[in-house]
């Protein structure tokens, strides 16, 4: 337990600082974009962006921590190779087919966007996306403890990609430039990821050589099916959940146009910028938890409680602050124009509530082994969005979007809790559990 627990804060400090520098140069340069281009322009950027967040989970196959959990049960270095490339050739055949049916797609919901430098750019964007399937070697380079070097080679790129962005806009480059190098930011980061895995590995097993370089004539078929039986609850949730958190965009271009979009994405994007730190103090605790859980169910419930009551009191102090000072902060960041925005902001913000709890509820669910129901909270709660978006949309406009997004989530993140049994029973122990402990 020792090593794992270091595993996992080696691997949660990695990732909090891989998505702190993505968040913050996200939210830069949405206020650049809309200052210097408008909310219009800022609209099809986050529309076509979040077709492209789309494209992650449908490519990804939900394998990131399947195939390492597999490889490590094999005691033959050979077969563990032939699996982790197996993984790696699925996920980049498959995002080239996904990428281009986006793409298909894409033109066919809106064919204004899909001209001259544009069209180019998103067709760049949603097929090099598909190089992010090198990002396996980063999950394996991670298992054999090199967290530092995968971290830092993504944040350099990132800080890279994101230094150029401004550039470009500066110069008078639009929306079509920053898409664009986007694109080539997932290919730069997946080429990477393998080019430090060539360097980086170690023999999987003492005394065995290093892995030759990968090459699709590993690809074995029995493997890959293996893999695909395996992670069809981590896709089929993955994908869902995408649909939930980025439908709202995608519907309000469509039903209230692009500027419109922009203005929602400014609030939202803000509002959205503190989920790095549930995701990452999830990860960080999962390894206390679990050990909790083995000492038996009232410790496991009560350190539940604990983490539960530190979740959602930041996420009440976040929701405050920046309810009272949204006003301020709108006008600061992207001027009188996006007046529009400080309404949304108070409602999106406190979505985050159930949010940070949610990151919670999500690790208990794969320590008690109820999957499922994770799939199933997300596909209700994206059913849930896009119903009430369809219904709030055309009376109440974005704010409408704001509250279709507070109460999906709110659901999906929380009180679908209250509709299965064993779940309900949980949480009227975690309560119990906690009631017990203060009267000792």
């Amino acid at each position: 337990m020792g090593l794992i627990k270091k595993l996992f804060y080696a691997r949660a400090a990695a990732m909090l600082g891989d998505k702190l520098i993505k968040l913050a140069a996200g939210a830069v340069l949405t206020v650049f974009v809309a200052r210097m281009l408008g909310a219009s322009e800022l609209g099809v950027y986050s529309i076509v962006m979040a077709w492209s967040a789309f494209l992650v989970p449908i490519s990804s196959l939900g394998l990131n921590n399947i195939v390492v959990r597999q490889m490590v049960k094999h005691d033959n270095g050979h077969t563990a190779m032939t699996m982790l490339y197996s993984a790696v050739t699925l996920r980049l055949v498959l995002g080239l087919i996904a990428g281009s049916l986006m793409l298909l797609a894409f033109f066919l919901l809106y064919p204004d966007m899909f001209s001259g430098n544009t069209a180019v750019a998103i067709a760049v964007l949603f097929l090099l996306q598909a190089f992010i399937g090198f990002l396996l070697f980063e999950f394996y380079l991670n298992f054999q403890g090199t967290f530092r070097s995968t971290a830092y080679a993504k944040a350099v790129i990132s800080l890279l990609s994101f230094a150029i962005k401004l550039v470009l806009l500066y110069y008078g480059f639009g929306i079509a430039s920053l898409l664009l190098l986007t694109g080539i930011e997932f290919f730069v980061v997946g080429m990477a990821q393998y080019w430090l895995y060539l360097r980086k590995q170690q023999p999987f097993k003492d005394g065995e050589p290093c892995w030759p370089r990968y090459h699709p004539r590993w690809f074995d078929w029995q493997q890959a099916r293996l893999l695909l039986k395996r992670s069809s609850w981590l896709w089929l949730s993955g994908i869902v959940s995408v649909i939930y958190l980025k439908i709202d965009i995608v519907m309000l271009g469509a039903m209230a146009g692009t500027e419109q979009a922009g203005i929602y994405a400014a609030a939202s994007r803000l509002s959205e910028l503190w989920y790095v730190f549930p995701a990452t103090f999830a990860a960080r605790y999962y390894p206390d938890m679990i050990k909790a859980h083995q000492q038996g169910w009232t410790p496991y419930y009560l350190k539940l409680r604990r983490y539960a009551v530190l979740f959602f009191g930041c996420a009440l102090v976040i929701a405050l602050i920046m309810s009272v000072t949204a006003p301020w902060i709108i006008n600061l960041l992207f001027g009188d124009s996006f007046a529009a925005a400080v309404l949304v902001l108070r409602i999106h913000i406190w979505a985050g509530c159930f949010v940070f709890v949610r990151y919670l509820i999500s690790q208990h669910l794969l320590i008690t082994e109820q999957e499922p129901l994770s799939l199933l909270s997300h596909g209700i709660g994206a059913l849930l969005n896009i119903g009430l978006n369809l219904w709030l949309i055309p009376v109440m406009g974005i704010a409408g979007a704001a509250w279709a997004t507070l109460i999906s989530y709110a659901y999906a993140s929380f009180f679908f809790l209250f509709f299965a049994r064993s779940t309900r029973n949980q949480l009227i122990c975690v309560l119990q559990a906690g009631v017990i402990n203060n009267r000792r």
